[in-house]
């Protein structure tokens, strides 16, 4: 995008405040799309982030950054010309008269049995008043923005879809060994990955009686594992036999992260509720075959290039496994296919599609201030 001759330049910020846990969805988001951003920076814009102080560095001095502080919640660090609002969450605050784009990544909270109605309507009023301020309204898969229609106020204004792009993109490759040791000592042996905080809401527990239909393989349930969940997903291991070969090593390095990948088996993925899905474009980067879910959002990013379950019952997983391992095993084209797939997803695309709308809603705004 080229900025046009005679108009002013442009100064965005760009909310980073989730890189406080890089590891997260919302941290590998921020990371990726800010770096994107940067290189498809149009001439005569700036990038301001706004991100924790072990994270200021993150993009080099291609961009100004500020350091996150509590009295953003009430008052601006900044003036730009733009402001990003990362997530549906985002809690520091534009200054009043500035245009605003919020990118929602879901509104999986609807779904969470563990909450009260009452709770689940106070998170989407506050979800509300961000669209109200918001001037572009945008989510990272078309399934987000169904959501989004069916239960948040938009006055007519379209939720533009922007999907997220590939975070082994921004890394370099191959990996090297693991430098977590627990990961070293599956060096040369079978094993699943699934990828991802460990959470109820991603049912990895339901992986647990499989692997007793595997009994040679191993599952690395990789991710910040802070939830009491973790512990109740180990316990239930043991309870099964098979916590021997149930690893869950918590966050991992990038470099770990993608050694995990190229050596795995597969991605099982049997989650309950995604806003996009990076694990699914991630594994499928690497030609590796994925397991996942139809809900949500998983169906339309892993297309016809995974292979989903029908049901969470241990044998018709199990099976689900199996005829899709032989078919690639049997199929030399079903990795090129997966290669192909996680190609459409780009972070280049993503920040080019961005860049214009921060220039739609610097251009409403300034036609409204003539």
């Amino acid at each position: 995008m080229e900025t046009r001759p005679g108009e002013p330049p442009m100064n965005v910020v760009f909310d980073a405040e989730r890189l406080r846990n890089p590891a997260s969805g919302l941290g590998q988001f921020c990371r990726a799309l800010g770096a994107a951003l940067l290189a498809e920076q149009p001439a005569g814009a700036t990038v301001t982030v706004i991100a924790p102080r072990k994270q200021l560095g993150t993009f080099g001095q291609g961009a100004r950054h500020i350091e996150t502080r509590w009295w953003h919640r009430f008052r601006s660090p900044a003036t730009p010309d733009v402001w990003h609002a990362t997530h549906q969450d985002a809690w520091i605050r534009p200054p009043r008269d500035v245009p605003v784009v919020l990118t929602i990544h879901d509104l999986n909270f609807l779904e969470r049995a563990d909450y009260s109605a009452r709770r689940k309507a106070l998170r989407l009023a506050t979800v509300q008043r961000l669209v109200d301020r918001a001037s572009v309204v945008s989510a990272i898969s078309a399934y987000s923005a169904s959501v989004v229609g069916e239960h948040l106020e938009l006055r007519g204004r379209p939720v533009h879809v922007v999907h997220s792009g590939n975070p082994l993109d921004t890394l370099s490759g191959p990996a090297g060994a693991p430098t977590d040791r627990r990961l070293g000592a599956l060096a040369g042996k079978r094993f699943f990955l699934a990828m991802g905080v460990l959470h109820p809401k991603k049912n990895v527990h339901t992986l647990l009686p499989v692997m007793r239909e595997f009994p040679d393989s191993h599952l690395v349930l990789a991710g910040p594992a802070n939830h009491p969940y973790a512990r109740e997903v180990e316990q239930r291991a043991a309870a099964l036999g098979v916590g021997d070969r149930v690893l869950i090593p918590g966050a991992v390095t990038d470099g770990d992260r993608r050694w995990l990948y190229e050596h795995c088996d597969a991605l099982l993925f049997p989650s309950l509720s995604e806003g996009f899905g990076l694990p699914l474009v991630e594994a499928m980067s690497l030609g590796k075959p994925v397991f996942a879910s139809r809900l949500t959002s998983l169906p339309e990013i892993g297309g016809d290039a995974a292979r989903y379950f029908d049901s969470f019952d241990a044998s018709s997983m199990a099976g689900t496994i199996r005829r899709g391992l032989d078919e690639y095993r049997s199929n030399p084209s079903r990795r090129s296919a997966l290669i192909a797939h996680a190609s459409r997803f780009s972070w280049a695309r993503a920040a080019r599609t961005y860049w214009h709308l921060y220039a739609e809603a610097a251009g409403d705004a300034r036609a409204r201030d003539r």
